[in-house]
């Protein structure tokens, strides 16, 4: 009964309970106005006529198109009257103003991007050199890379470099979860803030409604720790709750860093069992390269506390200039932003499948893709590329794997080989191509990561690190059941109704 109190009561269902009745409210004023005024009627009409051709007339991948402009023409007269409130993007330029502004004030530390020049193959370089050009992250050389495959090996190697931690310690997660995993964390970050080290906290508001108390930043605060919350959600319907920070980033001394699929959660590490097994995977840097990681965290906690402070402090020469004597090979971390024009997770993932040559190899827990993606995809495959997916057998939103399950067929009949992981969930977004590359992250096939939510990534290249992740991957796939055209077919009429219909209204979601 305890439980059951509990979750009526909770922030989550409070939350949801005032946006239903917001929505109702504002849908039934508006029906009633239409209804009594015909200039009323006539405006929404009008309206939902220049957001037709507004969005008609935008630079955008018409499978994002689409569904709005479907949902205009069919909802008359709010048709209009929702896009506006939910996808216009004047909304956000204030904060696209704001998060110019961080990042303009950090590329004063730019000097170029002079390794790209070392690397002989011309598709390593103009990979690196994209990167560069829309995020002002450069490669970066004196780079340890370790692979870490499983949540249980990740937590085990951060919580040791946590504690051997001697200046500071910034970490940035879109999950928390109080429990086994987070609370043997939070005692080491409590140890070294009573050291004298500063230690930064950044989580996601939404990301942690349900796993946090409200207000968790104050206990934190109280432990020395400085936390702030991306994006506090608030229960009033607005396009801003579609911003999230679902990055996963630890930076520790400037020569240490983490980034990957891992929230601090138990599922993660398999402690809680939610959905089988959950494959998870992060890659682990020591040397310059961390240099990256930390300017996309500050850049966030910069762009949240609204200030400015010198990253130079904070560079991994400062404290270890011992970390430049690795040569393993180069990496590039790089960020991806709703705040800017680029959608650079999407792009990095199209160069490394339109320049492979011999094989491309990728893990993602869903495949909500647009056409572009899709063809790419296909086209690589027809050209006589390797090309193989993977993604989760157990499912953790039934109605996101149906739409990941509808992307089968065109990929299979143009040659990709899909996978299901059968012992469970798979979790992480890896991409591996031709022995040469590899990109670590947070960025899903979806249209949430490569739209709306902050990202990122850690891109590889002639490092040993590279081959490890293929044979990680093959491991996994050996794991995993192949997908055929018969088996994907061969399913309900109102499940491939379903499919066809989520499938179509997928990046409204």
């Amino acid at each position: 009964m305890r439980k059951i109190l509990s979750t009526v009561f909770s922030r989550m269902m409070i939350t949801i309970i005032l946006i239903v009745l917001q929505i109702w409210m504002i849908t039934v004023l508006l029906i009633r106005f239409a209804n009594r005024f015909s200039m009323v009627y006539g405006m929404f009409v009008l309206i939902g006529v220049i957001m037709f051709f507004v969005l008609v007339s935008k630079y955008e991948d018409p499978s994002f198109k689409l569904p709005w402009l479907t949902l205009i023409l069919l909802v008359v007269p709010l048709g209009g009257i929702i896009y506006l409130m939910f996808r216009y993007p004047h909304f956000t330029r204030r904060r696209k103003e704001e998060a110019r502004t961080v990042v303009e004030n950090e590329n004063k530390l730019k000097d170029g991007n002079p390794l790209a020049a070392n690397l002989m193959d011309p598709d390593l370089r103009s990979q690196s050199s994209y990167l560069y050009n829309v995020t002002g992250l450069s490669l970066k050389g004196h780079t340890a890379t370790r692979f870490e495959p499983l949540g249980e090996v990740f937590w085990k190697d951060l919580l040791e470099d946590l504690k051997q931690a001697k200046h500071f310690i910034f970490m940035e997660y879109f999950i928390i979860e109080e429990g086994t995993m987070w609370n043997a964390i939070l005692e080491v970050l409590k140890q070294k803030a009573a050291e004298g080290l500063d230690v930064r906290l950044i989580y996601d508001d939404i990301g942690c409604i349900q796993t946090l108390p409200n207000h968790y930043d104050r206990t934190l605060r109280s432990y020395g720790i400085e936390a702030c919350i991306f994006n506090r959600f608030s229960p009033v319907v607005s396009i801003f709750h579609n911003n999230r920070d679902h990055r996963k980033i630890t930076v520790i001394d400037g020569y240490i860093g983490y980034t990957g699929g891992l929230n601090l959660a138990d599922e993660y590490i398999n402690v809680k069992v939610i959905h089988g097994h959950w494959k998870d995977t992060a890659v682990r840097l020591e040397g310059e390269g961390v240099q990256n990681l930390l300017e996309l965290f500050m850049d966030t906690w910069q762009y949240i506390n609204n200030t400015s402070e010198d990253l130079s402090l904070y560079l991994p020469h400062v404290y270890h200039p011992e970390a430049f004597a690795y040569t393993e090979g180069y990496t590039q971390a790089y960020g991806d932003s709703p705040y800017d024009n680029n959608n650079t997770g999407e792009e990095v993932y199209m160069n490394m499948i339109n320049q492979s040559h011999d094989y491309v190899y990728m893990e993602s827990p869903y495949l909500i893709i647009s056409y572009t993606l899709m063809n790419a995809m296909c086209l690589a495959a027809k050209r006589g590329v390797d090309v193989r997916l993977i993604t989760p057998h157990v499912a953790d939103k039934w109605y996101v794997h149906i739409v990941t399950q509808a992307h089968y067929a065109p990929l299979i009949e143009a040659g990709v080989k899909v996978y299901e992981y059968t012992p469970g969930f798979i979790h992480s977004k890896v991409f591996v191509s031709d022995g040469r590359e590899a990109t670590v992250g947070t960025i899903n096939l979806d249209y949430r990561s490569l739209v709306y939510h902050l990202e990122c990534g850690c891109w590889m290249c002639e490092t040993p690190t590279v081959q490890v992740i293929h044979d990680d991957f093959m491991e996994t796939m050996n794991k995993s059941q192949e997908e055929t055209l018969e088996q994907v077919r061969k399913v309900a009429f109102p499940i491939r109704v379903a499919r066809s219909v989520i499938r179509f209204f997928a990046p409204l979601m």
